[in-house]
């Protein structure tokens, strides 16, 4: 992995009409091509398939989708002109993990997908993300067919489907990247000050970059996985700039 140096500086280039047409030029490519992927494969990889097989429809389904997931880090990188930086332990590839991270942006998730491109498991990353984002037409037909874990940020509502998705991912064969934002939601000024306040009143750590974190659904992921995951991660991605600190599932339990 590529390590930052003192030369490595983030930079936010302004935004241009060229920019803006290449950003709405990488969107409508994946868009296009995510239909055309469920059409021609989805069908095939999660229905026929799985009438026979859960791992093999995993596996084709990982093998058609990480070539369309593939396009989003050439698109941002080569087309789009982002330098990504990462740092940090080397992250083995093809494990099962629990990855953890931080949540500065709304496009964060799409950052990891160049980490687990450059690791060999594009197609087994899998997130935790909230339920209106799989109703999006195209998208979040995507998002179903890879297994996404919906919720609703209310625990009582989330926790029997949560637990039940994650029954379908103990299979050791399979390989698996769970990524799950503590936060709850990207952050914000507005929402720091809330998540402060409300630290403040109950006696728990005011933390300045962060929103206080949400421990019931990593709990939840920790306890129905902990047999069959070999490590955890905990990645925080700050600008285009992604580190991470890889532990073993026994020092992530330490924590």
């Amino acid at each position: 992995m590529e390590v930052p140096s003192a030369k490595h500086e983030t930079r936010h280039r302004r935004l241009t009409p060229l920019r803006v047409l290449r950003g709405l030029i990488c969107l409508l490519v994946l868009l296009l091509t995510a239909f055309m992927m469920i059409v021609y494969c989805g069908f095939f990889s999660t229905v026929v398939l799985r009438l026979f097989s859960v791992h093999y429809s995993r596996k084709v389904t990982a093998f058609f989708f990480s070539s369309w997931l593939a396009l989003w880090p050439f698109l941002f990188e080569k087309i789009n002109k982002t330098k990504v930086i990462f740092s940090g332990d080397d992250v083995p590839a093809r494990e099962r993990v629990l990855l953890i991270c931080n949540h500065r942006t709304e496009v964060d998730w799409m950052y990891l997908w160049d980490l687990a491109l450059r690791k060999d498991s594009l197609g087994y990353i899998k997130y935790i993300l909230k339920s209106s984002l799989m109703k999006l037409p195209v998208f979040g037909w995507s998002f179903q067919i890879l297994e996404f874990i919906p919720v609703e940020r209310k625990w009582e509502v989330d926790e029997a489907k949560m637990r039940q998705m994650l029954s379908k991912f103990k299979d050791p064969r399979d390989p698996l990247w769970l990524v799950l934002f503590p936060e709850g939601t990207d952050f914000t000024e507005q929402k720091c000050l809330r998540s402060q306040k409300h630290a403040a009143e109950n006696g728990l750590p005011i933390l300045k970059n962060l929103l206080l974190p949400k421990s019931k659904g990593f709990n939840a992921c920790l306890a129905d996985l902990r047999s069959t995951l070999d490590a955890g991660c905990f990645s925080s991605i700050c600008s285009s700039v992604v580190l991470s600190n890889w532990l073993s599932v026994e020092a992530l339990l330490a924590h």
